[in-house]
């Protein structure tokens, strides 16, 4: 009998809440022979099936970017970037980039985590380069796209964010009185949520809102 073939992941922004979650998630699963994952600097994790790929996003250098599913979990917010040029290249530039490269080279699945409210016409800056990014990747015609629009995401960062600190907090407080759609979401969910829908077979472009986000 003929064993399956097991496919190649590919992760960006595993140094991130989601992204961080979601590679260890892969790697404990046996559905993926390789995890590869972009990175500026060693994650310092050790697997037998992790390869880590040293990649400037700015001057990729024809780098090949190969994998049957990417899933990217790449962002920033405005304070961090510290203009909305910096933002917008985080945010949009290097996602539908790696995207582009690792459609040519042959991957079936694309995975995003992008945000509650995202919309290419929206006034606010943060929403309308989210949903730029939505729309310019479906322009790109992947076997399958997944979109997934997580509200306020919950888990332990690395980096103290006092805004977040306290919208976590009101979200705990509050949490029986907020609509379903509004609710955080533990970052748990939404790396699930993409393992999931990766195993699922599925083709065309599909997007996952927030409260959708909270059964798994």
């Amino acid at each position: 009998m003929t064993k399956p073939t097991l496919k190649t992941a590919l992760v960006v922004g595993a140094t991130g809440l989601v992204g961080n979650v979601l590679t260890h998630r892969l790697l404990d699963s046996s559905a993926y022979e390789k995890v590869k994952v972009l990175v500026r600097h060693s994650l310092g994790w050790q697997h037998p099936r992790l390869q880590e790929i040293q990649y400037d996003f700015d001057h990729p250098n024809g780098l090949l970017v190969q994998a049957d599913d990417v899933f990217c979990c790449l962002g920033t917010t405005m304070k961090k970037a510290g203009s909305k040029d910096a933002f917008r290249k985080i945010d949009y530039k290097y996602p539908l980039d790696v995207a582009q490269r690792a459609l040519v080279n042959r991957a079936k699945q694309f995975f995003l985590v992008s945000s509650m409210g995202a919309n290419p016409d929206s006034s606010i800056f943060y929403n309308r380069v989210k949903g730029e990014l939505e729309r310019d990747l479906a322009a790109l015609n992947y076997p399958a796209l997944f979109i997934f629009r997580p509200s306020l995401l919950l888990g332990e960062r690395n980096e103290f964010r006092l805004g977040e600190r306290i919208g976590e907090g009101l979200m705990k407080l509050l949490n029986p009185l907020i609509p379903a759609k509004y609710k955080g979401i533990r970052v748990e969910s939404v790396a699930n949520a993409m393992f999931q829908k990766a195993q699922e077979g599925l083709t065309g472009k599909h997007i996952i809102e927030s409260d959708q986000l909270q059964n798994f």
